[in-house]
């Protein structure tokens, strides 16, 4: 396992959509689903899109322990949302690819998630809560979205100055 870069805002990989996993889940995909956990642990954050370390594929990892609690990670080949809920639910937002950036996003409450996990079982689900934030979230990046495309225009530009002005200074 391997610690990957995470790219950040403005990065244009950011906005390519992912491509689906065709032909099953190889060890190759297991590896970079390992790699991905790792770099999400060490980050740290609570999920990861696979193009968020620059591999247009359509995955994600999550775990959304507590701090203090045993990892439970999770693993997710070529999700898709079967269903929404109409009740939305505003939860404040970070991202890994947007570093020391937060803010409300209203996203549905509850929704059903299908997918492969590690091992290329089909999977259907229930999500609601922090899960269900964090998979719409994560299936955002796979869409080319980051959480800031959901914010105004101003909010928005603000964001991607202070990332760009923080990566100036921690090259300096």
């Amino acid at each position: 396992m391997a610690i990957r870069e995470i790219i950040t805002v403005p990065n244009p990989l950011l906005k390519e959509v992912s491509k689906p996993v065709e032909g099953g889940i190889t060890d190759e995909h297991r590896r970079l689903m390992d790699d991905m956990l790792e770099t999400m642990y060490d980050a740290p954050g609570v999920g990861l899109a696979a193009i968020q370390i620059g591999v247009p594929l359509r995955i994600i990892v999550m775990d959304i322990s507590g701090k203090d609690d045993a990892r439970e990670p999770r693993y997710f080949v070529n999700p898709e949302i079967t269903w929404r809920s109409e009740e939305l639910k505003s939860w404040e937002e970070g991202c890994l690819s947007v570093p020391e950036i937060y803010d409300e996003v209203d996203r549905p409450a509850r929704v059903k998630v299908k997918y492969l996990d590690y091992n290329g079982k089909e999977v259907e689900e229930e999500a609601d809560g922090l899960f269900a934030v964090c998979i719409q979230h994560e299936m955002d990046h796979l869409e080319g979205v980051v959480f800031l495309d959901h914010l105004s225009r101003l909010k928005r530009d603000s964001a991607i100055r202070k990332v760009k002005k923080a990566q100036k200074f921690e090259a300096a």
